[in-house]
């Protein structure tokens, strides 16, 4: 049997930021130690040719943060154009950054003649009005038929939520082309703790952002930390978030919110806070790997928010990483999404409406004040963190990526 090789493509790959580029470096890195010659192209400020150990990654020059839909374009054409140009590969994985890469795949398998698996981490074109971008109804048309003939002629569709997996069933999408396998929390959340210390009760030792460094930012004394944790994005509203803040900040002087990361609400936050005056809210950028479990530990609760209108769409990640680090946690959006039915399944947390922002504040006094409620939920955290391991994703993904390919390799 000839040795299979396998061509990954995605804006991002770390040392970029990204979660998509993050479960692709683990999975890459899997097939190269099950014997596959892997092949990554991706983005980067230079074009060059790298190494991930085995893993070989062909940059193209891009910027880490395309503007407008003309630069995202750019891109797709580059990635084309590149994987066009290098050795057949026995299959070509297509993510979903820059947009429509399913597309980009089809046309890489019709001059390549490889198989093609679609990693579908968000629903293109379906997604765009939830992230705020007018396009002409005609072109949202356009671009639907072309993503779902795409996806149809893909040799297999893997969806990271069984939402995905319905919304594709309703368009007719043959159930046995779909596979469902979810995505999964950094690989730095699984470490174990050198210090011997439990990881199911958080010390609060992650920092603040107010210009001090990170070990001056410590803090002091006992408060209940909200944490949200990543990607502050279009489809991860903050209203209800602000607003159960503004509920809790008079009364409640031991609950604070912590947001880490960036995005396009990132600023908005930073300047709500101004304005209302609120001591209970504190801002971080993204903190290095190093610092990752430590920080996801320092949260007593964790939140998630997502639009009601993206159920299906989309499937945060930041879900993984609030159970790898077993905390309990609320979600802020629809009740019929993957987040709230795994958080249902295992009861690890809570499910809120976006816009109920008392309901949000009562669920975290819950939270701080009723041990018996914090502790069912850190239970039901702990249960699903059993579940939603790297090597069961990884695995399954092994798996069919072989049954795509076996019939080529002779």
């Amino acid at each position: 049997m000839r040795r299979p090789t396998v061509l990954f493509i995605n804006r991002v790959y770390p040392p970029q930021r990204g979660a998509s580029g993050r479960v692709l470096r683990d999975l890459a890195r899997s097939f190269a130690r099950e014997g596959w010659q892997v092949n990554v192209i991706t983005t980067g400020p230079s074009s060059k040719i790298e190494r991930d150990g085995a893993v070989k990654i062909t940059r193209i020059k891009a910027p880490a943060k395309p503007r407008n839909t003309l630069s995202y374009m750019l891109v797709w054409l580059k990635v084309v154009f590149v994987a066009l140009r290098l050795p057949s590969t026995h299959l070509v994985v297509t993510m979903t950054d820059p947009p429509m890469l399913v597309v980009a795949g089809q046309v890489i398998r019709f001059f390549k003649r490889n198989r093609h698996i679609h990693w579908c981490q968000d629903l293109y074109p379906d997604v765009i009005p939830s992230l705020g971008i007018k396009m002409p109804i005609i072109f949202r048309w356009f671009f639907h038929g072309l993503s779902r003939r795409s996806l149809r002629a893909a040799d297999k569709v893997i969806v990271i939520g069984r939402c995905m997996a319905r919304l594709l069933s309703v368009d007719g999408f043959d159930p046995k082309q779909i596979t469902v396998i979810p995505n999964w929390p950094d690989l730095e959340l699984l470490r174990k703790d050198r210090t011997g210390k439990s990881a199911h009760y958080s010390e609060h030792a992650s920092s603040v952002s107010d210009g001090r460094s990170y070990e001056e930012q410590k803090k002091q004394g006992p408060k209940f930390r909200v944490l949200y944790a990543g990607n502050i994005g279009r489809v991860h509203p903050i209203d209800t978030i602000l607003k159960a803040a503004v509920l809790l900040d008079k009364k409640d002087k031991d609950i604070e919110f912590v947001f880490v990361g960036d995005g396009a609400n990132y600023d908005a936050i930073a300047k709500f806070r101004s304005e209302m005056h609120l001591d209970n809210i504190r801002l971080l950028p993204f903190q290095p790997a190093s610092r990752l479990k430590e920080l996801m530990e320092s949260g007593d609760v964790h939140l998630v928010s997502m639009k009601e209108e993206a159920a299906g769409m989309i499937v945060p990640s930041k879900l993984y990483s609030a159970i790898a680090a077993e905390r309990p946690c609320i979600f802020v959006g629809p009740a019929h999404c993957e987040v709230a039915k795994v958080l249902n399944d295992f009861k690890a947390g809570a499910v809120i409406s976006q816009g109920d922002a008392e309901g949000l504040a009562e669920t975290i006094r819950q939270m701080r004040y009723n041990s018996d409620i914090w502790f069912g939920a850190h239970q039901g955290a702990v249960e699903a963190a059993g579940v939603f391991l790297p090597k069961e994703s990884i695995n399954a993904w092994m798996e069919r990526a072989w049954a795509v390919v076996k019939p080529d390799l002779g």
